[in-house]
């Protein structure tokens, strides 16, 4: 019924009513969004609680959140700030719940101003505060009224409460951009305001940064320093590691200018740069930073560098490509022509043949990605000494573990989590799983691993007892042990009717 009213009310044209009726839509509006929150924090407070996330695969109620009812990681943590709030702050959401006493947003800053305060004051804190929004007070006052509340609990006289208060956060902006905020306590600022003066300094008449910019390169400069210090827990004797991604395009370009290939090399770089954008959440990798052009070429100095070839598998030339390797078995084996049809109009796709056509392509990616393929030979002549080392295998058969480059493969190829109900832990948070356990004989190769966080490899699979299959599109399917639920990573199948 509260669904049916909110989409007749979404329909409704606002133009066509009064100044009046609109604002007392508004009004009404917001004190549903306080009630709606309130029902919501009480909800998840015991969701959370009895761990009913659990039936999901889900390894917190934020991951439930995020991947169950499709909202963003912010949302999904100002939902479970409120279910925690309902636990410290009974309350605040009991007026929230009223819905005519406090609006989300006045009931939030009520908890701030009181989280401050010793845990045995907050209750006497919370009800002073909400009698007086209750009889009327607007922001103004009752930031007054908490102050004073503040101040004479003493809280300025310990030093520990604002130890606890300390936060620092970074964010990933669009195109690796990033956005720092945090609160720092006395030392800390200290600290950092030393560095930053003292790194930050104008570098003669010409320097025409702003004092901000010039704290950003400062920044960066401690940074670089503090790793080249070699201070740092270990990174492979390196401060820097860099995968240096090029197209098999951009190799053959290399080698003939092709204008075709100039192309194609267009649309592999708008395909990166699609790529590096999807990766801004600061979600996937494994702790690096897509970086190109003169970036790229300065990091890149000191760093262990593993040169990655990437190509895309033309599926349009298949079907020349297996009439072409009938057509050479026919004359090899002295075969006689079919007399009226192509050997790729038989209807019906077989088992067998389909096989087949797999196995072309398999053995077409082989002639150019082998130690020995097209893209290493462009590779090891044209890139310098420090990308032409030898091609790592990338199907090593049974293996107990998992050799550096089918590692690296794997973790370039699925980036974070695979697991099909959702899961956004970063590469550098992440296990490589083989599909079929190697103590059944599974094969160690880039087509039989994935990349699992430690979570959903060892406790849901390796533990509970769930199933996860690397289907052959790259998406992924996992259901629990009697199979009444099933994740995917791509929508059900189609069913078709009759």
């Amino acid at each position: 019924m509260v669904l049916s009213g909110l989409r007749n009310l979404a329909a409704t044209d606002p133009t066509a009513l009064a100044a009046e009726a609109q604002a007392e839509c508004l009004r009404t509006l917001e004190h549903a969004g306080a009630i709606s929150t309130a029902a919501r924090a009480r909800f998840l407070a015991a969701f959370t609680a009895g761990q009913g996330y659990c039936e999901d695969a889900d390894y917190s109620p934020t991951a439930w959140l995020i991947h169950r009812t499709r909202i963003t990681k912010g949302a999904a943590r100002g939902h479970l700030g409120w279910a925690r709030r309902d636990v410290t702050h009974p309350q605040v959401v009991a007026a929230l719940a009223e819905g005519t006493v406090l609006s989300e947003s006045m009931a939030g800053l009520i908890c701030c101003w009181t989280d401050k305060l010793p845990e045995e004051c907050r209750p006497a804190a919370d009800a002073i505060l909400i009698a007086a929004a209750r009889a009327g007070a607007r922001k103004e006052d009752l930031a007054g009224l908490a102050a004073e509340i503040y101040a004479r609990s003493h809280l300025d006289d310990d030093p520990e409460q604002s130890f606890e208060d300390r936060k620092v956060t970074v964010e990933t902006t669009f195109d690796g951009a990033g956005v720092i905020a945090g609160d720092l306590t006395p030392e800390c600022a200290a600290v950092v305001t030393a560095v930053l003066e003292s790194l930050s300094a104008p570098m003669g008449a010409e320097d025409t940064r702003t004092k901000q910019q010039r704290y950003h390169d400062g920044l960066q400069e401690a940074m670089r320093r503090l790793i080249a210090s070699g201070l740092l827990p270990e990174r492979a004797g390196q401060p820097v590691k860099v995968w240096a991604h090029v197209t098999l395009a951009e190799l053959l370009a290399m080698d003939d200018g092709s204008v075709l290939a100039g192309q194609w090399i267009a649309e592999m770089a708008a395909r990166w740069a699609a790529h590096r954008a999807a990766e801004s959440d600061g979600a996937g990798g494994d702790g690096g930073a897509w970086l190109n052009g003169q970036a790229a070429k300065a990091m890149a100095c000191d760093a262990i560098i593993t040169p990655i070839v990437t190509g895309d598998v033309d599926p349009g030339v298949l079907g020349d490509l297996v009439r072409l390797c009938v057509e050479l078995d026919r004359i090899e084996h002295g075969i006689a022509p079919p007399a009226d049809t192509a050997v790729d109009a038989r209807p019906g796709p077989s088992p067998s043949r389909e096989a087949l056509r797999q196995a072309i392509i398999g053995q077409a990616v082989d002639l150019l990605s082998g130690p020995g393929g097209l893209a290493s030979f462009l590779r090891t002549r044209q890139l310098g000494a420090r990308l032409a080392g030898p091609s790592l295998p990338l199907d090593i058969g049974f293996s107990k573990t998992i050799p550096p480059g089918i590692r690296n493969a794997v973790v370039l190829r699925d980036r974070r989590c695979r697991w099909p109900g959702g899961c956004h832990q970063p590469a550098a948070a992440c296990e490589v799983h083989h599909v079929k356990h190697i103590a059944h004989g599974g094969p160690t190769s880039l087509t039989a691993c994935v990349l699992l966080c430690s979570f959903h490899h060892q406790i849901v699979i390796h533990r509970w007892g769930w199933t996860l299959v690397l289907n052959k599109d790259g998406t992924t399917t996992a259901w629990n042990p009697d199979r009444t639920k099933i994740l995917r990573s791509h929508s059900p199948p189609t069913t078709r009717a009759g």
